[in-house]
């Protein structure tokens, strides 16, 4: 049982030890969360909860963890929107929308019936986290208004995560 209940400490001496890490860990996790078509292999939501539970465990401060997912999220959402501005007819031409072609009008369609309100929903959403940035770029949302939504719905999904890491340990310590 000594084993078992010495884990908590061992993963707390493994935070300090490796501390100068986490915050570029995280951040290129979020970033590639973000990224089009990455992200459908990336598993970095729940590593990234984890990573921040076993921070707040050791006592170590979350802001810098919080601007990093922040950013990261941010950037990815950025790439993505690039990408899209410039593939636009082109698109169709790439995977996933030559296997399955219906997923570009119905994400044209959520695209308009939302705007920028999109950016913000799907943040939240894993599989649509990436592809609502790159449709932004496709059916030309406005720079400025894309933006506005991206940063803040980065900055409210990397809270949501840091809270979720840090309620779990709290929860359950």
């Amino acid at each position: 049982m000594d084993g078992i209940s010495a884990v908590p400490d061992r993963m707390s001496d493994f935070v300090h030890a490796h501390g100068a890490w986490v915050v570029p860990v995280v951040f290129a996790l979020s970033f590639l969360k973000s990224l089009a078509f990455v992200s459908l292999v990336v598993p970095s939501s729940i590593v990234v909860a984890i990573i921040v539970a076993l921070m707040d465990m050791s006592g170590v401060s979350l802001w810098p963890t919080w601007f990093a997912i922040w950013l990261g999220a941010a950037l990815g959402d950025w790439a993505s929107y690039a990408i899209g501005w410039r593939l636009k007819d082109r698109v169709h031409r790439y995977w996933p929308f030559t296997r399955y072609p219906h997923l570009m009008p119905r994400g044209e369609r959520f695209f308009r019936r939302w705007g920028a309100m999109s950016v913000v929903l799907c943040r939240f959403f894993s599989p649509l986290r990436a592809t609502v940035p790159l449709l932004c770029g496709i059916f030309e949302m406005p720079p400025l208004v894309f933006q506005v939504a991206n940063w803040i719905s980065a900055g409210l999904w990397a809270g949501l995560v840091i809270a979720i890491g840090a309620g779990v340990i709290r929860f359950f310590g």
